[in-house]
């Protein structure tokens, strides 16, 4: 495998770095602090929250608490990380999760200092855990075998199935694998426990002999689990049992005792997606999410209000042309608090219950719900120029305060680019926004070249946020102007265009991708648009092979992670078929047409862009397998191209030594054909051409 240029070197020669900072670079970013499991004490005005950072001999994570107005204090000092921090009524006391044990157990902590204790005692780890309103119970999110009744009994089983020398595993339907893992035999199921004497005792599965994954995989969490406001239930979103569960997307909500029995489907007339559920502090409402569209996972999220006294359920805001993302009752019940994508940003509104009001109260950047309490809005907020930190806002806008600012020694913002929004007339002359980003160190009057970043989903967003993964600053402050644009079938612009990708994967969103390049060219004339290399991941890897084909004289080069090369063979082997049956009108054999339109494979004949082909061996979203057809067609036809395979990786690249390598090599890829070292392409792939048709020719004779 051929080494790419070190990372150092590229940014060494960076345009334009100051002489006395250090540029932005991946082990950088991957040395910043990460802020996590935030929660707020209930006196209003003290919030805890955990922080990962990188050490010498790996990472650690700490709590620590804060006063508002107030510099924050270590709460714990342990080699484990905790995290699910949820408070007492009393705020006098904090519950979490933790390693400490040896495996991960509820435990609980002094706000006012001491040693951790340990709660919980089971025989498996807990992944998740909430309280009950009155703190009697807790319900627990724990992996068992569906085949037991009891924890010992799946304790044994698993322990036996490690020993297991036999290999071999048998299935008789779908999911086989899913994301990154094959199906085991065990499921996510909830436990409901007593809460007694600083004790979990007596848990009880009330999700038994549930085969299905409670809450679902692999992104789920505790956010699908809610106690009603009595205490007396659970409710949570979970897909029934049958043979369809890979091409059917109707999560419904369900309704069980806390001591088990029978299970009441409460959103059984929705064949489409249910989440979510919340209940209002009084006990008068729940509050959910709901799609209306069967099998469609980025259909508009409504937000759902049910009157518990009356049964009437109604949607709130039935206009708002927005997806909901995460939703909390104020401390009264008729306001709620709604994230959704808006215009490129993740901003939050307050949402009248009654009228279907709403009020923007934070708008730019990402920003995610930690708690809205004491007349304050308690939330995470990240942007293009740096990662999460905890913020605070009145709810009437007054008072916005930054808490925390854990990385100010570690970010250095003069190794960042400026960064703007902006928009043109796309496919049918409607308008389409982006994001341009300069150089670090820009200086005026130089032209630089472009790294186009083409986001996947297909329905998703490169917007106003900080990507741990796809972080843009980094082909910044390598010297790159960066372009993104959120095309027809990005999040955030209205359901219309969300849906419009749907059915015409390579029309709509080409044209916005050519004609945003050229308008955005013309807008930022230091911006090299013919000096350019294209990248993207899962659809935005399939964009690459797409564009390889369709726009062969657009890019000096192409950096295609994860890419789809061949949608027939892609239908047959990815888990999720209610994915591709939306995106393309039903299974392959009953839209064979508009698979074949829009197929990467049936345009090779046009492919001569060089191609960096990036792979993770455990995706089994987009196999593996689709990447190495992309590089066998490239090798067989003399295109200069690389692949890299990372054995351990999914669809993502999550090990931060490999995203090191990741970057080295993507980074490497495009300087070399924009810094004018390697011969110019079109002469160079002819050149590829005519000698392999002379081999051909010899060989034949």
């Amino acid at each position: 495998m051929k080494k790419s240029l070190l990372l150092s070197a590229l940014l060494a020669v960076s345009a334009g770095a100051h002489a006395n900072s250090e540029p932005f670079e991946i082990n950088q970013l991957n040395s910043l602090k990460k802020l996590h499991s935030t929660t707020v004490l209930p006196d209003g005005r003290t919030v805890v929250y955990g922080v990962k950072q990188k050490t010498d001999d790996g990472s650690r994570s700490d709590l620590y608490l804060q006063r508002v107005g107030e510099p924050a204090k270590r709460l714990t000092n342990h080699k484990s990380t905790e995290f699910n921090l949820v408070p007492s009524k009393d705020g006098k006391t904090l519950y979490f999760l933790s390693g400490r044990s040896g495996s991960s157990q509820i435990w609980s902590i002094a706000v006012d200092g001491g040693e951790a204790v340990q709660v919980s005692d089971l025989p498996l780890g807990i992944d998740g855990f909430k309280l009950s309103p009155d703190e009697s119970h807790v319900v627990m999110q724990l992996r068992v075998n569906v085949e037991c009744d009891t924890l010992a009994c799946s304790k044994e089983k698993q322990d036996q199935q490690a020993e297991n020398k036999q290999e071999g595993l048998h299935y008789t339907q779908l999911m086989a694998r899913h994301w990154d893992t094959w199906s085991d035999g065990l499921r996510n199921h909830l436990f409901v426990a007593k809460l007694a004497d600083g004790e979990v005792i007596d848990p009880i599965d009330v999700t038994l002999g549930l085969n299905t994954e409670v809450p679902s995989l692999p992104f789920s969490g505790m956010e699908e689990v809610s106690f009603t406001a009595d205490g007396k239930h659970i409710v949570y979103s979970a897909k029934a049992p049958s043979r369809d569960q890979s091409w059917q997307t109707n999560y419904d909500l369900w309704q069980v005792p806390i001591t088990g029995g029978d299970t009441i489907n409460l959103t059984a007339d929705n064949k489409a997606w249910d989440s979510h559920p919340i209940f209002s502090s009084d006990g008068r409402y729940m509050a959910y999410l709901a799609m209306k569209k069967p099998g469609f996972e980025a259909d508009r999220f409504g937000v759902m209000l049910k009157d518990l006294q009356t049964g009437e359920t109604r949607e709130v805001s039935p206009l708002w042309d927005r997806s909901a993302g995460n939703i909390a009752f104020a401390e009264e019940s008729h306001t709620l608090y709604v994230t959704a994508q808006n215009l490129g940003q993740v901003a939050i509104y307050a949402m009248d219950v009654r009228f279907g009001d709403k009020r923007e109260l934070v708008g730019e950047g990402s920003n995610s719900l930690v708690k809205v309490i004491g007349g304050k809005l308690f939330y995470t907020h990240n942007d293009l120029s740096g990662p999460n930190d905890l913020h605070v806002v009145g709810l009437d806008g007054s008072e916005p305060t930054q808490l925390t600012n854990l990385n100010k020694d570690l970010l250095n913002q003069d190794g960042l680019g400026e960064y703007q929004q902006f928009n043109f007339k796309g496919w049918n002359n409607e308008t389409v926004y982006g994001y341009w980003i300069k150089p670090a160190g820009f200086e005026a009057g130089k032209k630089y070249p472009v790294a186009f970043l083409v986001h996947g989903g297909p329905q998703g967003s490169f917007g106003n946020r900080w990507h741990s993964r796809w972080n843009a600053q980094l082909w910044a402050a390598s010297g790159f102007g960066v372009v993104m644009i959120d095309f027809h079938g990005s999040t955030g612009y209205g359901q219309a265009f969300t849906d419009s990708i749907s059915l015409d994967w390579g029309g709509k969103p080409l044209v916005d991708l050519q004609k945003g390049l050229a308008a955005v060219g013309q807008q930022q004339p230091w911006l090299d648009t013919n000096n350019a290399c294209a990248a993207g991941g899962s659809y935005g890897g399939y964009m690459m092979n797409w564009i390889a084909g369709n726009w062969s004289e657009g890019f000096k080069c192409l950096v295609n992670h994860a890419g789809l090369f061949d949608m027939r063979s892609f239908y047959m082997v990815t888990e999720e078929l209610w994915f591709p049956e939306h995106e393309f009108g039903g299974s392959y054999w009953d839209a064979t047409e508009t698979y074949e339109k829009f197929n990467p494979v049936n345009h090779i004949d046009n492919w001569k862009t060089p191609m960096l082909v990036v792979h993770g061996a455990k995706d089994y979203r987009v196999p593996l397998e689709q990447g190495l057809a992309a590089f066998t067609v490239l090798q067989r036809k003399g295109i200069d191209s690389e692949l890299l395979v990372f054995e351990n990786e999914n669809h993502w690249i999550l090990n931060q030594d490999n995203l090191v390598q990741w970057y080295d090599n993507v980074l490497g890829w495009m300087h070399r054909y924009t810094d004018g070292k390697v011969q110019a392409n079109n002469d160079k792939t002819d050149a590829n051409e005519a000698l392999r048709k002379e081999m051909m020719a010899s060989h034949s004779e």
